[in-house]
């Protein structure tokens, strides 16, 4: 006979054991180390290993962005794998192949070997940075609980720019490119392969029977919630969203710099203002996890993308002044890392722990696309255009959208139960 699978967060999850909290901190330090070195070193990098390969930048350029692309087609396996597995053995092999990946990346000497180590890198970097991570801590954690523990590893991986970045550059000085990456390989092996490997392990009653359940989920139950997030609204709505936002954020990212010298500031001011990015990311999610006490998330989220979107159109008439570039930099940067928070809320609150990492694979493929492409649509749309206005304005456009989004997605009525056969 036909039994309703529901999708509420597993309330028995073992929020309380001491050993969650033991895996939240392996996961900031691997998460910070990860983005650390696998994502932030390679602009640093860039020009110098341009001179070395004798290619262009925009060539350099374009194999993180490549990179990025192969992580986006692992996210839905990855996600899958995730629910079957857990993330021990997934993460602490991710580990592996990517420190030995970084090793790799310091010897190459073709643009084509530079290519193909990003892309292996790409799909290393699915399989160890915050999407895993995320799966992880949902299934260890109740929902009261679940925000801060996220909130933890997103504000310490959220200085991986601020730490990384820096160290890298005085590596490149002292040891050249190619040393610099050597010496990542062995801080990343060093830290993330043990972490992985001896900290992270499934709960316990993660899998065990309720007295509402009185079987395990199983496969069948996990393909019909996946099945009922693919039918339901409100995930295309998210999906939408998140891809106009995301689109929005990394081409101002990629972009910015250049905007605000174009405005008349010197290049060291650009740069220090849109480093505030990283900073912001971590206060747009402190406002998050502080607000949702007395809000509903999505009110927040679209409040924030709201923001994000006056603050682009203000640019052209404050950004002279390095208080007004400031002012603008700071209502964008409130939204710049506040999806990582708001998406495992979401999701999780609406299809529940069972299936968490396959709908969320689904989620994350088509937005992180989005983000990789768009700095590159935009540079194609500023040297059309000859200016950053429709640039801008369309960034504009893009957060409004999504701030819409995210309003139309709470009013949205949520989709029937749905019948698995037993």
């Amino acid at each position: 006979m036909p039994t309703t699978a529901t999708v509420p967060a597993d309330p028995t999850v073992g929020g309380h054991h001491a050993h969650g909290w033991r895996i939240v901190a392996a996961l900031a330090i691997t998460s910070t180390v990860g983005y650390g070195t696998l994502y932030y070193a390679y602009p640093v990098l860039l020009r110098p290993m341009a001179a070395t390969l004798g290619a262009s930048t925009t060539a350099v350029t374009g194999a993180l962005t490549v990179s990025v692309l192969a992580g986006a087609l692992m996210a839905i396996p990855v996600g899958r794998w995730l629910d079957h597995h857990g993330g021990r053995a997934l993460m602490t092999i991710g580990s592996i192949a990517a420190t030995a990946l970084l090793v790799a990346w310091s010897q190459v000497q073709t643009i084509g070997q530079l290519y193909a180590v990003m892309i292996g890198i790409g799909i290393t970097g699915a399989m160890v940075l915050y999407e895993p991570a995320f799966a992880v801590i949902i299934a260890w954690f109740t929902p009261d609980r679940r925000a801060t523990a996220l909130l933890a590893v997103t504000i310490v991986a959220g200085f991986a720019s601020t730490i990384f970045m820096p160290l890298t550059g005085l590596l490149a000085a002292h040891l050249g490119w190619r040393g610099a990456l050597l010496v990542l390989a062995v801080i990343h092996g060093l830290l993330t392969v043990p972490l992985h490997a001896l900290t992270i392990r499934r709960p316990r009653t993660s899998a065990a029977p309720t007295p509402a359940d009185p079987t395990p989920p199983a496969p069948a139950q996990r393909r019909a919630i996946v099945k009922a997030a693919m039918r339901d609204a409100r995930f295309w709505i998210l999906t939408a969203t998140f891809i106009a936002q995301g689109a929005a954020t990394s081409t101002m990212t990629v972009h910015l710099v250049g905007y605000l010298i174009s405005r008349g500031h010197p290049a060291t001011f650009a740069a220090t203002a849109t480093g505030l990015l990283g900073v912001l990311s971590v206060t747009g999610r402190l406002v998050l996890t502080a607000a949702r006490r007395h809000l509903r998330v999505t009110t927040i989220v679209a409040a924030v993308f709201a923001t994000q979107a006056a603050a682009i159109l203000t640019m052209p008439l404050l950004a002279d002044t390095r208080t007004g570039a400031v002012i603008t930099v700071v209502g964008f940067g409130l939204g710049f890392g506040i999806t990582s928070l708001a998406t495992p809320a979401l999701l999780a609150d609406r299809y529940g722990t069972t299936a968490y990492a396959s709908v969320a694979g689904r989620l994350a493929a088509p937005v992180t696309i989005a983000k990789a492409t768009a700095p590159l649509a935009a540079a194609v749309l500023l040297h059309t255009t000859g200016g950053y206005t429709p640039l801008l304005v369309v960034a504009a456009i893009c957060c409004a959208l999504a701030a819409i989004g995210m309003t139309a997605r709470a009013r949205t009525a949520a989709p029937r139960p749905v019948a698995v056969h037993s």
